[in-house]
């Protein structure tokens, strides 16, 4: 009865990480690959981990306090989380248990020093590695000492850096169990850590050798800096031989100590060069045996190499599937659509289905294959122009991928007559009624959209949304829309570059946009300060609303005076713009008319913020503005040499991009309105299959692809091991931070600014609205959570339509993501905001009340003391 409290590790296998955890069932995989090398032992089971938690009930009531707490709770999670480990570790082993891991030290053999390794059940995943959160004992000697250790390992599964680890990962306290790893112990000359592919660059290609003397708690725990090897196909591409000072050794009774290296030794390498390829074979060799990149901890003794450990590398983003082996370019879909954060599978899938571009998808993001318009030197100056005046940081990352002259094909410009990439458009009349024809078209294709969808369900409703997708398209490809929007981006260029010319005027493009007509995305911020108008006369719905914590208080309002006006303003105002949400572009988020409660705080904002009629007063300010600058402009450029030549030019220029560049902002506004009516079409149709039993919530098609729930229609049957497994990737998901360009071989390339122009200690990004601005910065990652006053400068990750009824009531803007003609910079300009974009972890770097200074002309932040 007791051995199942005990499995040798030739025993174990991948399917059972919940007896032995994962660390246990990786080394039982790896005792099993041929020419794999693993330290002999067995595994003391999470069956004896949970006796022994059985012996405590006290236990279980600490756990439910545990799960209560917040991971920024620091003091309270260390104190909960050591009295759980003393209470674990006092608990004496029961005599059966002692027992069976005693006689399993006899099956191990003659052999007296062992390490005991932690092996949790939520450990080495795919998703999550949990490294480093648990503990390690090296050279314990002796039966007791085996024990007592073994206790420790269970302890350690609550030392606060685990527990954190699990709360910012959402893994339930009690779900995860702990194992007890006892190995012989490897006297090692060097040890280390192998990564198969780059953990900096994420290069699949390149792997990383980290190597020092002695054992490898050396390396683990920090003492040394190691020798660092890469290797690419089987060679030695870089080296860095570090001082190693210290090393970790064998104590002869048991232990571990650190010893100082012989100063004549510090720099010799710990391996051979011919070692160290070795060591990347048979790395390659347990890579191949997982199918995944792995992090492998090896050590070295008479020159054969012992494996005792391996698991994912969890932080590597992943590569878009091909169904080729040439080398790809893939740019990021979400930095230009201010989106970077994860997106359910069918949200990715409706993206992909109506874009006018072929998308693929790797870690819930979209990418769009490059490689094509680069490999030719026409497609490829047109690309780089446009992603350069888009975002110079993704310009900057294509360039250091096309440095390397052998990695992107070389092709042929294509045929005359073809449109380069980035082209210019063809010419199109400054003409205020082509804007009103534009809309008067999209708003009747989403009419009849709405129209045709009604009552069509199963697979009728997936046929219908099949040929409605490819109405979507061609409303996207519309060639006049096209021009549209391409005169008003390329007028804002031109102004930009020769005005600079011309007069020194930096970014003079931003005030001449000021109130530019048709921006329905500043019309939607302006129209929620006429919403305040109406509830501020009203102290009664004020403070109901402040109390407001679901999406149920529209039918409330009435209650209170001044609740029907009230109700009737945010009821038309969800009926023009209830289809946008923060990160818009999937269809799985929450819309505004689905959770109208996520407006509120904007809406109690503009009462406390504004007096009435702010947003026609707003509108005229900064149309007056912008007719002042263009007097000033066209004045000055008439003093000059041929200056009226060039103030007529100019003339036209500015009255092409007042009419053409609010429409920028229409495109999104008519693809967004479409998404809501296949939204509400699909939940729909999700809905009868909770009803029939089919699905047990709704929601559960969020993690489906179209196709997957087009099927799913049909057949009626899912599979509910795929949307579990959706939802730990998704999950996963957020961990990652998106490239803005990726390569095939899994290398990650951001660009950097090349730019020395900015104060030391500035924080540099891409100048989209002029100004100089000083202020509070207020980081705000939820635009639910946004708690903003007068002159505060926001900051945060991206910001896309759904942001704009914030940005009348703050003086400036900082965002981490962007460009030139992303949809923040335009509204900034529109409302004169000075901003600053594509400033690199500047949630990170700048901290909520801060004051800051943004200089949204040169492009940079100063933090203020």
């Amino acid at each position: 009865m007791s051995e199942q409290f005990v499995r040798d590790l030739q025993e174990v296998d991948a399917t059972q990480v919940a007896g032995v955890g994962g660390k246990g069932a990786h080394l039982g995989v790896l005792s099993r690959i041929e020419g794999v090398s693993v330290p002999g032992g067995f595994c003391v089971t999470t069956d004896a981990f949970r006796r022994i938690v059985a012996e405590a009930p006290s236990i279980g009531d600490r756990l439910d306090q545990l799960s209560l707490l917040h991971p920024d709770d620091r003091e309270a999670v260390r104190s909960l989380s050591a009295q759980i480990r003393r209470t674990i570790e006092e608990i004496t082993i029961p005599g059966d248990l002692a027992s069976a891991i005693t006689r399993a030290l006899a099956r191990v053999g003659e052999q007296t020093a062992y390490a005991v390794r932690s092996s949790a059940t939520a450990e080495d995943l795919p998703t999550a590695s949990f490294a480093g959160q648990q503990d390690t004992y090296l050279n314990v000697v002796g039966p007791e000492a085996i024990l007592r250790h073994v206790s420790r390992c269970w302890a350690s599964l609550f030392t606060e850096r685990a527990v954190t680890y699990r709360q910012r990962n959402g893994i339930d306290h009690r779900a995860v169990h702990m194992a007890v790893v006892v190995q012989r112990m490897v006297f090692s000359q060097a040890a280390g850590i192998l990564f198969t592919a780059d953990p900096v660059s994420g290069n699949r290609k390149v792997a990383t050798v980290d190597a020092g003397f002695g054992l490898g708690e050396a390396l683990v725990s920090g003492l040394v800096n190691p020798d660092v090897y890469k290797v690419r196909d089987g060679r030695i591409v870089a080296r860095t031989i570090a001082a190693k000072e210290r090393a970790v050794q064998a104590l002869p009774n048991g232990g571990t100590r650190t010893r100082a290296v012989d100063a004549r030794q510090q720099e010799q390498p710990a391996l051979t060069d011919e070692q160290v390829v070795r060591l990347v074979q048979l790395g390659r060799r347990i890579e191949a045996h997982f199918g995944s990149p792995q992090d492998i901890e090896w050590c070295l003794a008479d020159d054969g190499f012992w494996i005792v450990q391996s698991r994912p590398i969890t932080t590597l983003f992943p590569i878009p599937e091909t169904d080729d082996e040439e080398n790809h370019v893939y740019v990021s879909v979400g930095h230009q659509q201010m989106m970077t954060d994860p997106m359910k599978p069918l949200g990715l899938s409706l993206w992909k289905l109506t874009a006018m571009t072929p998308m693929r998808d790797a870690g819930g993001r979209l990418f769009v294959d490059a490689t094509r318009a680069l490999s030719s030197p026409a497609s490829r100056a047109g690309l780089m122009d446009l992603v350069g005046r888009s975002d110079p940081l993704t310009r900057d990352a294509l360039e250091t991928v096309l440095d390397r002259n052998d990695f992107v094909p070389s092709f042929p410009d294509p045929e005359p007559g073809g449109r380069p990439v980035g082209g210019a458009p063809t010419p199109i009349e400054t003409d205020a009624a082509v804007v009103t024809r534009l809309i008067e078209r999209s708003e009747k294709s989403v009419a009849a959209l709405r129209r045709d969808i009604a009552g069509k369900s199963g697979p009728a409703l997936f046929d219908f949304l099949l040929h409605a997708f490819e109405e979507h398209k061609r409303v996207l490809t519309d060639p006049l829309s096209l021009q549209a929007i391409m005169a008003g981006m390329e007028s804002t260029w031109w102004l930009n570059d020769n005005l600079y010319e011309w007069l020194g005027e930096k970014n003079a493009a931003d005030t001449l946009t000021l109130s530019a007509p048709d921006n329905i995305t500043s019309q939607m911020g302006l129209e929620l300060l006429d919403v305040a108008d109406v509830i501020r006369p009203h102290p009664e719905v004020v403070e109901f609303l402040q109390t407001v914590e679901d999406d149920g208080f529209l039918d409330e309002l009435a209650r209170f005076a001044g609740g029907p006006e009230a109700r009737d303003a945010i009821e038309a105002y969800l009926d023009r713009y209830g289809m946008r949400c923060v990160g818009e572009i999937d269809i799985t988020r929450p819309r505004w008319r689905e959770r109208p409660s996520t407006l509120v705080p904007a809406i109690l904002d503009n009462v406390r913020n504004f007096e009435p009629g702010a947003a026609e007063r707003r509108f005229e300010e900064g149309r007056q503005k912008a007719l002042k600058k263009e007097q000033e402009v066209l004045t000055r450029l008439r003093a000059l040499p041929d200056g009226e030549s060039k103030a007529d030019e100019t003339k036209k220029m500015i009255d092409r991009v007042r009419t053409f560049i609010g429409y920028r902002e229409y495109p999104k506004y008519g693809i967004i309105s479409r998404y809501f009516a296949y939204k509400q079409a699909l939940m729909a149709e999700a809905r009868r299959l909770v009803r029939a039993g089919v699905l047990g919530d709704e929601e559960e098609i969020y993690y489906l692809t179209f196709q997957e729930l087009h099927d799913l229609v049909r057949s009626k049957r899912v599979d509910g091991r795929l949307i579990q497994r959706r939802k730990e990737a998704f999950r996963s998901y957020h961990a990652l931070r998106p490239p803005r360009v990726l390569t095939s071989e899994g290398e990650t390339v951001n660009g950097t600014y090349r730019r020395d122009d900015a104060p030391a200690g500035a924080l540099v990004g891409l100048p989209v609205s002029g100004g100089t601005i000083e202020g509070r910065a207020r980081v705000v990652l939820d635009i639910a959570q946004a708690d903003l006053e007068p002159g505060d400068i926001l900051v945060t990750a991206f910001t896309d339509p759904s942001w704009s009824p914030l940005f009348v009531g703050i003086a400036g803007l900082v965002t981490e993501v962007g460009g030139l003609m992303t949809h923040g910079a335009v509204i900034a300009r529109e409302y004169g905001l000075p901003a600053v974009v594509g400033v690199e972890q500047a949630t990170g770097l700048i901290k909520d009340g801060q004051r800051i200074r943004v200089h949204g002309t040169d492009g940079y932040i100063e933090i203020l003391p």
